[in-house]
This record gives structure tokens, C-alpha cells and sequence, in this order.
């Protein structure tokens, strides 16, 4: 395990105060890899707070450009950077908050025929996409390679975090069997600023090995009542992604 450089002891010191944390988990968080998918609202607050916590290295895919509708949500990018791809932004902004953290970005849209080359293997993938079609190839994967993944899902002032982690837990699928219809949705910056910041929260106790994650549980939010909710699910026998794990 690599040791902490007098930098990092000092930069990280107030969050290794924290029980369970200390160096050892700081150090385990040094030598630790994320992939994001997508960099846009929950991609942003994610791939912010990972950073800034000083974790290893972080993978962040996303094929779209910057547009000016997504600057109310999307705090990774600004005005000035309109037009240009988001994975690639992303690494500007990561890099001036925190130049020791390896940035990976990838202006590719994830398909079966690029998903290991793009993903690899890193100790944890969050899911930050808005269809589901990406969704599923992204639970499939992780599935095939027992790496663990963190959902999320914003609509309005409402959202969704779940941490799925087949066979201790179901998977995406046993969740939402079908895709919704694809639609152009409501959001508003802070639903998933709040529901980012959760994902981040869930993948740094996993990485650093603290606290419990939410597996077999839905939290769900809802903002017009500032309402915090959870669900038991349980794994679908007949999955056709998940099923066959004993």
C-alpha cells in the first residue's frame, strides 16, 4: 500500500478524522479506481466529491458535447467551454481541484464492443446516465465481472440510489425489468446535486470499508416534501441478467 506524502496527510487530515478512516483508509482510497458513467448532473457532484477525497484514479465516459441547457445542473462545465466534449472538460475541472487524482476521460459512447476497453476493472462504477439502454449494458457488465455498482435516477425534484452488487443484491434489472419511454425529463440542479453527492457517499464507504452501503435498499427522495424514503428489493429468480448467480 503506498504511503501518504506529507500533501495528502495534510489535505485529507479532517476526513481521516473520521472513524474506521485514518491513514490506512486513506491510503486504501489512494490505490483505488471509480469509472463514472456519464459527466453530466449526477456524473458532476460524483465525480467532484471523489476527487476531492483524493481517490486513485477515475474513469468518466461520456459522448456528448456541453450545451447551454445543461449548465443549471451540469457543475463540472461552464459558458466558456460550450461546444466542447464533456469527458474532456471534466478532466480540467478534476485536475484543478485536485492535480494528484489520475484522470481518465473517454469521449466514446459505451457499447458491447468497447465496454471493457473503456470500463476495465475498477473497484467500483457508478451510474450516472439518463437512458436506459446504457444502463443495462453497464449492470450486465458489472454483473459478468462481480465489480459493484452504484445506481442513481433523478426526475424533477425526485431521485433514486441504490447500491447493486449481484448475488448479495439484486441488480438493475430485477429493478426496472423494462425501460421506461424515453423522454426529455425535468430537473432542477440540486435534485441531482443531492443525489450525486449520495453516490459518492456510498462508493466512499465501500472503497474505504466504513459504515454499511445500501444494498437491497431503494432510497428514494422526494423534494416537494423533503422526504427521504426506503425500500426493501429482493433479486427477480428469473432475471435474464442476475438469475443464474448462485
Amino acid at each position: 500500500m503506498q504511503p501518504l506524502t506529507e500533501y495528502e496527510l495534510t489535505r485529507y487530515h479532517r476526513q481521516m478524522l473520521i472513524p474506521g478512516w485514518g491513514p490506512e483508509g486513506q491510503a486504501r482510497l489512494k490505490t483505488s479506481s471509480a469509472f463514472i458513467a456519464g459527466a453530466g448532473g449526477l456524473g458532476s457532484p460524483v465525480a467532484i466529491y471523489l476527487a476531492v477525497a483524493g481517490i486513485g484514479e477515475i474513469r468518466i465516459c461520456d459522448a456528448d458535447v456541453i450545451e447551454l441547457s445543461n449548465l443549471n445542473r451540469q457543475i463540472l462545465h461552464t459558458d466558456r467551454r460550450i461546444g466542447q466534449p464533456k469527458a474532456l472538460s471534466a478532466r480540467m475541472t478534476l485536475r484543478e481541484l485536485n492535480p494528484t487524482v489520475y484522470i481518465v476521460p473517454y469521449c466514446d459512447r459505451l457499447d458491447e464492443t468497447n465496454a471493457g476497453r473503456i470500463i476495465g476493472k475498477p473497484d467500483i462504477v457508478i451510474d450516472c446516465l439518463d437512458n436506459f439502454e446504457t444502463r443495462y449494458l453497464l449492470n450486465t457488465y458489472c454483473i459478468q465481472n462481480r465489480i459493484p455498482l452504484i445506481h442513481g435516477a433523478i426526475w424533477g425534484l425526485t431521485g433514486q440510489v441504490t447500491f447493486l452488487y449481484p448475488p448479495e443484491t439484486p441488480c438493475l434489472r430485477c429493478l426496472a425489468p423494462a425501460p421506461p419511454p424515453q423522454e426529455t425529463f425535468p430537473v432542477v440542479g440540486v435534485t441531482p446535486g443531492l443525489i450525486g453527492c449520495i453516490q459518492a457517499m456510498e462508493a466512499l464507504k465501500f472503497l474505504i470499508g466504513i459504515g454499511t452501503n445500501l444494498k437491497g435498499t431503494l432510497l428514494v427522495f422526494d423534494g416537494e416534501d423533503m422526504t427521504f424514503s426506503s425500500l426493501h428489493v429482493k433479486r427477480m429468480p428469473s432475471c435474464p441478467d442476475c438469475g443464474g448467480l448462485a
